[in-house]
């Protein structure tokens, strides 16, 4: 395989990236479901696979989420809808890092979303990118709140939670390899349902009688 080939040149910098970690059968199994093959992908839409791959290694797309163990590149199936909001690949940036009025922030976020490592959502957007921070900082502090352990707050607390689950896939077990531990669905979500079960308001209002 020539050396310019920009699929391996594209497989090598995911590996750059997210450092180079096996797909069980499982990891296979949980992607083909949550993503689509590239190829595929620009297939349907009219896209040369190549030259999408080119825009991604230039730092324009983003790279793909996962390499399949069969060498698949997985991409979100609105892997373009964000550069067709903007009005196409050139004005992705700009429009993108306008989200935020901190442009260090905007930048930082752009160079997070070019990595393909936003699997933590099932919809990639500057929306909801900040609503996963402002949802994962709130469900943080809570403990800290005044209120804490009440029936008041654990009804704000999981209602932070379940939006959060509603933001969030499942992740997979290669997902805990790349990011070297605990997934923020592990940490904001699983962790604090299983430290702080739901309480009701109904039996909180019988023990107040």
């Amino acid at each position: 395989m020539p050396e310019t080939d920009p699929k391996q040149r594209l497989a090598e910098r995911f590996r750059e990236v997210n450092g180079d970690h096996p797909m069980t059968d499982a990891d296979d199994a949980y992607v083909s479901a949550q993503f689509v093959v590239l190829e595929e992908l620009c297939a349907v839409r009219g896209r040369d696979a190549d030259e999408v791959r080119r825009l991604m290694l230039d730092g324009r797309l983003p790279l793909p989420g996962y390499l399949r163990s069969d060498g698949a590149e997985m991409v979100p199936a609105d892997l373009f809808a964000l550069a067709d909001e903007a009005g196409g690949v050139d004005l992705l940036e700009a429009w993108f890092t306008a989200h935020w009025d901190d442009p260090v922030a905007g930048k930082a976020e752009w160079d997070a979303y070019l990595s393909g490592q936003y699997v933590c959502l099932h919809s990639v957007t500057p929306a909801t990118i900040r609503r996963k921070d402002r949802l994962t900082a709130a469900i943080g502090a809570a403990v800290d709140e005044p209120d804490a352990g009440s029936v008041r707050w654990s009804e704000r607390l999981h209602a932070l939670v379940d939006e959060l689950d509603a933001l969030e896939p499942a992740f997979t077990a290669y997902d805990r390899l790349r990011f070297g531990g605990p997934t923020s669905r592990d940490i904001c979500i699983d962790a604090v349902r299983a430290r702080f079960p739901r309480q009701w308001a109904g039996l909180g209002s019988r023990h107040a009688q």
